[in-house]
């Protein structure tokens, strides 16, 4: 009886065109062997199956009924390992109805979605890009369960681990944003006056405190934060009607500017500027579908950029 563990699973692509051909010697052809090394194969074939396989008659080989009985199954596996082994089908975007899910901020959202979105529905219609808003935690258990496909955010926020692949998109920096008019704010702020004015902070959690509070505080400095909030887009409302300020990202400051009536300034601390970053798992790394969406988010960077 045969044993998986001594039998030599090449040999069953011989026997796959031996039972195509019922012929030795068109088989070594199909195999670029020599026929002597195809009558060979078929030996080892009766040894390691117990049954002769291919019978020569006045008709030509006839295969028995143990090999016939085969045919389909052989096949079958032969198959399923091509399919194995095989490099994955290009995607196609046109034609997929791919849901992407995404984890970023907010920030990320509002500033790469103007452009990312145009980019998905021209060329991907029926591609859904769905964004769910990462929390103080780096969702690392969803992407290696495949509930996320990317991660995008501020590195030093995502602090992601190390093991993932990691890629820059841009930079970005803090600026202060105040109403146009504050009796204060007016094209540049001391440090004195700033940590004097009232401020508004975004927390998703309703509490706690920021880079600026860090800094300040490494600085024997604090700062009266007046109204937490925990929605990115209600704060320039605020801000807008208000001698309040926030602590925005430049670009975020820029984009908002332009539907409020609304200024900004350098802050007047040494904040390093912030790399936002796209995250991925190794296991998706050459994944067609994953890769073409790492792709177009890049190219809309590049948009974002210019």
């Amino acid at each position: 009886m045969a044993d998986l563990r001594s039998f030599d699973l090449n040999l069953l692509v011989a026997f796959d065109w031996l039972m195509r051909e019922r012929s030795v010697s068109r088989a070594a052809e199909k195999m670029f062997i020599s026929q002597s090394a195809m009558s060979h194969v078929l030996q080892r074939l009766r040894q390691q199956l117990e049954d002769p396989l291919l019978v020569k008659t006045p008709a030509g080989m006839v295969p028995t009924a143990r090999a016939l009985a085969l045919v389909d199954p052989v096949s079958a596996v032969l198959k399923e390992v091509e399919g194995l082994i095989r490099a994955p089908a290009p995607f196609d975007p046109a034609g997929s109805r791919r849901a992407f899910a995404i984890a970023a901020t907010d920030y990320v959202e509002a500033l790469l979605l103007p452009k990312l979105a145009p980019r998905i529905a021209r060329q991907a219609p029926g591609v859904d890009i769905r964004f769910k808003r990462t929390s103080s935690r780096f969702p690392l258990e969803a992407l290696e369960q495949g509930e996320i496909d990317l991660v995008l955010g501020f590195e030093v926020m995502l602090n992601p681990p190390k093991h993932l692949h990691c890629l820059a998109l841009f930079d970005d920096c803090m600026v202060c944003v105040a109403r146009v008019g504050h009796p204060v704010v007016n094209r540049e702020l001391t440090l004195e006056q700033y940590i004097g004015l009232p401020h508004i902070m975004l927390s998703g959690a309703g509490s706690g405190s920021g880079q600026v509070d860090s800094w300040l505080a490494e600085h024997g400095l604090e700062r009266r934060v007046a109204l937490t909030v925990s929605h990115f887009l209600s704060a320039p409302l605020i801000v807008a009607q208000t001698d309040m300020v926030m602590a925005f990202p430049k670009r975020t400051a820029l984009q908002i500017a332009q539907n409020q009536p609304l200024q900004w300034v350098p802050l007047p601390l040494d904040l390093p500027d912030y790399a936002t970053v796209m995250v991925w798992h190794p296991l998706q790394d050459q994944e067609p579908a994953n890769r073409w969406l790492r792709g177009e988010i890049r190219a809309a960077c590049v948009e974002l950029t210019d």
